[in-house]
């Protein structure tokens, strides 16, 4: 009898077993740092889901660890994490991260076109160079290691600029509050005055037709991992030359040739993504309301943007989707303040070469993208010289993800005006691509797009982010 109960007991210790490792919970010991040359450890403690003495389940650790390391690679201070744990007895784990920063000082030559996009400059402007701003743009990632930012740039070309930012994301213990503040100051002389057919109208003079300074202080509110929450006040000033008013007398929100202004705006994030210069799972919120204090012309505008990512087939496969609404509402029906779709993330792919002026706007895309491959350098070629310098550089890896994409999107503008053949109806566009992912969050997305006016074409996007 008791030899039959043997199996029946094993069984039930075996389950109770898995029940008690799925309900067992640890307590996080000792965190360790290594590779952090600049970094200040507290900055990457910041930005992990637990800390030390946090109580958590057993089942949940692999899962926190994972979150862990997305956090610090989403810093843009890192460009490879490692997040390990190691059990030091049946309750207590301590924690390793290993991190490779980046670099961090890049006093970089500027040369960029001042156009919307890559495309409107090389084919609509014929990749003029009187177009292309160009000098020198110093940008000092993690000034401190305290994850502070500071950039000073002198810019020469068709825009005159002079750019001072720095922003301190930490200021009390806690790690909850931070500053930020910029100047910038800028004279132009050519300037879009006007919208015909839903293209860019541009007067060009061998004076400063445009010119123009704004200074804003800001301050920050981030508390959890996620949620960022902050409120910038700025002043400025804005004036065009009388050319530019006569060829656009509306062309400021007072009609005149000079506005100053004091504005305020207050901004919320909840970002939760994998990877945030190329989210393949994960969610995000964004909202702001601006408010624009100027005598008898202000301006008051809002925008909410949601996006939503999700992996699927082994990882082989993401869906993609964003909405991004934006609402103004307008003084008068003057021209700087009736641009709307085209500008900023309110663009809609195949549509890169018009924009639509209007007092609201919605747009909502669909993405299917699928994981074609990915390669890594190889560090040793066997030829001496370059594989020393091979050991002196940072491991390079390529992703490479075909997709498929539709846009829809609308504008409403109360007074349609200039031809617009793009405002009050709806947008449809589609496409497929090849998005080229690497170091340094450079993303590279070469697409084929049609539109609903039958343009055809392909289309270059990407960038770096140092």
């Amino acid at each position: 009898m008791f030899k039959k109960c043997i199996p029946i007991c094993v069984l039930v210790i075996f389950l109770f077993g898995i029940q008690f490792q799925l309900n067992a919970q640890f307590t996080i010991g000792h965190i360790t740092v290594e590779g952090n040359i600049k970094t200040k450890p507290n900055i990457i403690k910041r930005e992990l889901p637990y800390n030390e003495g946090s109580l958590v389940a057993a089942d949940s650790l692999p899962i926190l660890n994972t979150i862990a390391k997305q956090q610090l690679i989403n810093t843009a201070l890192f460009y490879d994490v490692q997040v390990t744990t190691q059990m030091m007895d049946s309750q207590l784990v301590d924690v390793q991260i290993k991190v490779v920063e980046r670099w961090y000082l890049f006093p970089l030559p500027y040369f960029r076109w001042v156009d919307r996009n890559f495309n409107e400059w090389w084919n609509v402007q014929k990749h003029s160079l009187d177009r292309v701003n160009y000098g020198i743009n110093i940008r000092q990632a993690n000034a401190t290691g305290n994850n502070d930012k500071l950039t000073i740039g002198f810019i020469t070309g068709y825009t005159q600029q002079s750019i001072v930012k720095y922003q301190f994301p930490y200021l009390d213990k806690k790690m909850r509050f931070g500053v930020g503040g910029g100047w910038q100051y800028f004279t132009q002389k050519e300037m879009n005055t006007s919208t015909f057919k839903d293209k860019q109208v541009f007067t060009n003079t061998q004076a400063i037709i445009q010119k123009g300074y704004r200074a804003n202080l800001s301050l920050l509110y981030r508390p959890n991992l996620y949620e960022r929450h902050s409120l910038q006040f700025g002043v400025g000033e804005l004036s065009i030359s009388d050319s530019a008013k006569m060829v656009q007398p509306v062309y400021l929100p007072n009609y005149g040739n000079k506005l100053s202004y004091f504005d305020a705006t207050v901004a919320f994030t909840k970002i939760n993504f994998d990877y945030i210069p190329y989210p393949t799972k994960g969610n995000s919120n964004e909202f702001f309301v601006y408010h624009r204090f100027s005598g008898k012309n202000p301006l008051t505008s809002f925008q909410f943007r949601k996006i939503h990512a999700n992996r699927f087939y082994h990882n082989k496969l993401f869906y993609f989707l964003e909405s991004n609404t934006q609402g103004k509402f307008l003084s008068n029906n003057n021209y700087l303040d009736s641009k709307l779709m085209g500008y900023g993330n309110m663009q809609m792919n195949g549509l890169e070469y018009y924009v639509i002026d209007g007092n609201a706007a919605s747009i909502f895309k669909s993405e299917l993208h699928y994981l074609l491959g990915s390669f890594t350098n190889p560090t040793h070629t066997g030829i001496g010289f370059v594989d020393k310098i091979n050991k002196r550089l940072p491991v390079v890896r390529y992703q490479f993800w075909l997709k498929a994409y539709t846009n829809l999107g609308y504008v409403y503008s109360e007074r349609p005006l200039n031809a617009s053949r793009l405002s009050n109806t709806l947008l449809k566009t589609a496409g497929i691509g090849l998005d080229i992912i690497s170091i340094y969050d450079l993303v590279i997305k070469i697409d084929y797009s049609v539109n609903q006016l039958g343009d055809k074409g392909v289309y270059l996007q990407g960038g770096i982010n140092f």
